[in-house]
């Protein structure tokens, strides 16, 4: 079981350093900072996956009734 936990962790990990960050490195230094830049860059991925699984008509209707 640990070993399926730990390569979905891997999994979002490795997207988030590819693909938002580009090369790997944060843009920002200070605890504070980089905890702003990761809460943002997890948020843009939750929100890529949501997109994908409603599909963006229905996420566009799920917002506009929040």
């Amino acid at each position: 079981m640990m070993k399926r936990r730990r390569a979905s962790v891997e999994h979002l990990f490795g997207n988030l350093k590819e693909r938002i960050f580009g090369n790997g490195r944060l843009l920002v230094r200070g605890l504070r900072s980089v905890g702003g830049e990761m809460a943002v860059a997890v948020l843009a991925h939750n929100f890529k996956r949501v997109s994908n699984v409603l599909g963006i008509p229905a996420l566009m209707g799920k917002l506009a009734q929040a």
